[in-house]
């Protein structure tokens, strides 16, 4: 089974920054491992739906962003350490949400919340004003 688990998450004033990290183990039912699965992270904020944030393919060469982070978040993975990142730069308080990392072996750049089979607790970001 897969296990995802994110840190890194915290309070920060706007204009700061955060590294998410997410430490992926086990194997997918498929068969498929964390390494040579595509992953991605979502936000949900209270009383809102969880939103695509960004995604990565397995190997490292492609990445997707929503349109509202693009240019100051950056999705990377190390593949070595089975281990995920998101590094948020000029944090917005808009950006204030509980992060989740997820994990598809199904899809190549999934950006969907029903592309991802697996799914971590989700670490707090928190951004004043």
């Amino acid at each position: 089974q897969v296990q995802l688990i994110e840190s890194g998450g915290g309070f920060v004033q706007a204009g700061g920054s955060l590294r998410l990290s997410c430490a992926a183990s086990g194997r997918a039912t498929s068969g498929r491992s964390v390494t040579n699965s595509a992953m991605g992270w979502f936000r949900q904020a209270p009383g809102k739906e969880r939103d695509f944030v960004a995604a990565i393919s397995w190997d490292n060469a492609n990445a997707y962003y929503a349109d509202s982070v693009k240019g100051r978040f950056t999705i990377s993975r190390d593949n070595a350490n089975a281990t995920l990142f998101l590094l948020m730069n000029n944090l917005e308080p808009e950006d204030t949400a509980v992060y989740y990392c997820a994990l598809s072996p199904r899809f190549a750049i999934p950006t969907l919340v029903h592309q991802y089979d697996y799914w971590g607790q989700g670490t707090q970001v928190t951004v004043s004003s």
